[in-house]
């Protein structure tokens, strides 16, 4: 595996997880009482782009999957671009609704997406830079996407229904046209530095990046190891699959990409009760939550503690039982250690 990683991972794995602006450099100054008492010390601390505000949508795949490929440019000396994140959800939700109509509504609709998506849609539609495509189309300063998903959803199942019995070729170019109302129409061309490009141009002479560089990995008991197999979650719209390894392999590939230089895009969840945004820390404490007592409770983000062995049989039953779900995309940009030495991963939200 000596490309570049794109990686899927459940938050079941025994290592803190860190999401911060400004990484391990400003971890002490917003941190609550609790949180100040993990120390940590940078490992590695690999270049990536400014942290990106998702606003009122769920893009967090977009972002930080553009942040993955900004810091993949960076990473083979190009000039860093502000790659627009919207105008990658937008080519997306095109095809998504294609989907959405050829499966009769039998299959998601929302802003969800998988990180894959992103060099999907990169190979397919090519790039803009955020100053030419913002999305903010509809007077708000960031990304507010309710009304919006609400009528293209409400579209859909519409032309699903279809009284007509039949459908016509009308119902793409109308529901582009809404996109366009909400989002901008995107530009044939641009010009950006003084040269005239389109989105595929852009990609393939300033991004520069080969898609078929990319892997997609996990890890589940359920499929045969070291084969393709289908990523059975709900934001998987596009039905692609993922390579299957051991759990072990998973984080040792994740290990030896940022040893090597190379930063990882992953999917995790962030509404397990480990998980703390105030604390800037996420954990899997050694004892479940519903059985602590209240005083352990208020304990449970003061400072490195013993954490849960996470082997595969428990990862699996928390993503069968619904307890961890892919529900945020991030981006893991470094290395660091706790005040026990205990290795952990740190990255932008």
């Amino acid at each position: 595996m000596k490309k570049l990683i794109l990686s899927f991972l459940g938050l079941g794995i025994a290592l803190h997880s860190i999401a911060q602006d400004n990484l391990v450099k400003s971890l002490d100054a917003n941190k609550s009482d609790s949180a100040k008492k993990f120390k940590f010390t940078s490992i590695i601390d690999l270049e990536d782009s400014p942290v990106k505000n998702q606003g009122s949508s769920g893009t967090c795949w977009s972002y930080s999957g553009n942040s993955f490929l900004e810091s993949e440019m960076m990473k083979g000396g190009k000039e860093l671009v502000d790659i627009s994140e919207i105008y990658t959800a937008r080519c997306a939700y095109i095809e998504r609704a294609k989907n959405y109509v050829r499966m009769h509504g039998n299959i998601g609709w929302g802003d969800g997406a998988e990180l894959h998506d992103v060099v999907t849609i990169y190979k397919k539609y090519g790039a803009v830079p955020y100053e030419v495509y913002t999305g903010l189309n509809y007077g708000t300063s960031k990304n507010k996407f309710g009304e919006m998903q609400a009528a293209l959803e409400g579209m859909l199942k519409g032309i699903v229904e279809n009284r007509n019995g039949k459908l016509t070729k009308n119902w793409l170019p109308a529901f582009t046209a809404a996109l366009d109302t909400y989002l901008g129409k995107v530009p044939e061309t641009f010009t950006w530095k003084g040269k005239e490009y389109t989105p595929l141009s852009f990609a393939e002479q300033v991004v520069g990046l080969k898609p078929e560089k990319y892997i997609e990995l996990s890890s589940f008991t359920y499929a045969p190891y070291y084969e393709a197999t289908m990523l059975m979650v709900p934001d998987n719209w596009s039905l692609q699959s993922v390579y299957n390894v051991p759990l072990n392999d998973l984080t040792s590939i994740v290990d030896n990409a940022l040893q090597s230089g190379y930063t990882v895009a992953w999917a995790t969840d962030v509404s397990e009760k480990g998980f703390s945004w105030k604390n800037g820390v996420a954990i899997v404490p050694e004892k479940e939550f519903e059985d602590m007592e209240a005083d352990e409770l208020k304990k449970i983000f003061d400072g490195p503690q013993k954490e849960k062995n996470i082997t595969p049989e428990v990862r699996e039953d928390a993503f069968d039982n619904y307890t961890t779900t892919d529900d945020h995309g991030m981006h893991i940009v470094g290395l660091a250690k706790d005040q026990n030495d205990k290795e952990i991963l740190y990255g932008e939200k």
